[in-house]
């Protein structure tokens, strides 16, 4: 059922507005009444209208004046404003468009005519909103998206954001499901997709507000950088947010009795370029936020390397946690395209209590 739309009516003649409310409420409309310019103001910001059928001479503020304050206020800028007056000549209806006004009728009003202006007028608000509510819809769907850094970095600068590469201290966490090829062979494409968002939807929510950003994922995993504050301090949201996903996965598994995952994880801290990445291809410009380097690159191999329901951590990341979590030694590990071995850690438990 479409929504009733709402006609605030401004004259400081009673007779004026009793008409003009009965000839709405015929067609439908919800009606509004204001006496003069100030309390048309006043209810036009409480409770914004569709639609403002203004007149021109009226007491404590004119029409004219009305009609800018509605186009300077962000609530009822959009709102259309149909004028009514007396006044003769070109030069009025000019001023009363000039002033932001969408429609100038002359008094007296015919009726046919006043129908069809307000008919017109309503017919376009409706469009209007539907396309703003298109457009809102898309904004949210993909902000989603987005990063939180990059948005800050958009808010702070709108017209220039800063989205080139610089060196920051981060800790990278990435998550892979466990087993997914053997999964997908033995669950119908829909229904693991289905799963998949059902974990990662959860899980992209913890991490966010942990304080992380989301690179990317894939279909078996994703990337999440955590860069605010102090190293150590954003080297401790990450593993909170790292064991805060076991604890989670195993909770969604008590309702995923069919197809339950397991998940492991790789914990890795220090230097890297963050910022954008810009890949051109046939069809334009695409541009991710990322994390770039060594740093990186050892988070995926811990992943990589980690078992089921594990968390491997490399070893700055193990050096600025301190005493804070229970740690079991994996040894020193050869890691994949890795010339070095490197001293692994197993984070077993969250942060102790003493």
């Amino acid at each position: 059922m479409a929504r009733q739309f709402k006609v605030l009516v401004v004259d400081d003649e009673p007779d004026i507005v009793r008409y003009l409310e009965h000839v709405l409420r015929r067609l439908g409309y919800e009606t509004a009444s204001a006496g003069d310019g100030a309390e048309a103001l006043a209810k036009a910001a409480a409770d914004p209208p569709d639609l403002v059928l203004l007149d021109v001479m009226m007491p404590v503020m004119d029409g004219f004046a009305v009609c800018r304050a509605l186009r300077e206020r962000e609530a009822t800028r959009l709102v259309p404003v149909v004028v009514m007056t007396a006044l003769q000549g070109t030069d009025n209806r000019v001023k009363v468009l000039e002033h932001g006004a969408d429609d100038v009728l002359t008094k007296p009003v015919d009726e046919r005519e006043l129908v069809a202006r307000i008919q017109g007028a309503l017919a376009r608000k409706r469009e209007m909103d539907q396309r703003l509510g298109d457009v809102t819809r898309v904004r949210d769907h993909f902000a989603k998206f987005v990063p939180d850094a990059v948005k800050r970095l958009v808010a702070a600068n709108p017209d220039a954001p800063e989205l080139a590469k610089q060196e920051c201290d981060v800790s990278v966490l990435f998550v892979d499901i466990s087993g997914y090829s053997r999964l997908a062979e033995r669950v119908a494409p829909a229904e693991l997709n289905a799963l998949v968002e059902r974990y990662f939807g959860s899980f992209l929510d913890r991490i966010t507000d942990a304080g992380g950003d989301i690179n990317e994922t894939s279909g078996d995993g994703f990337m999440a950088i955590f860069q605010d504050g102090d190293p150590v301090a954003h080297t401790v949201r990450a593993v909170n947010a790292a064991l805060m996903l076991l604890a989670l996965t195993e909770a969604l598994n008590q309702k995923e009795l069919d197809n339950p995952l397991a998940i492991h994880i790789g914990i890795n801290s220090g230097p890297a370029l963050v910022g954008s990445t810009r890949f051109e291809g046939r069809r334009g410009t695409r541009w991710t936020f990322t994390a770039s380097g060594m740093v990186t690159t050892l988070a995926a191999r811990l992943a990589g390397t980690a078992g089921d329901g594990e968390i491997l951590a490399g070893p700055e990341t193990v050096r600025r946690l301190g005493g804070r979590y229970r740690l079991e030694r994996v040894g020193r590990e050869r890691l994949k395209n890795l010339t070095e071995a490197i001293e692994v850690h197993r984070i077993i438990s969250p942060p102790s209590s003493r």
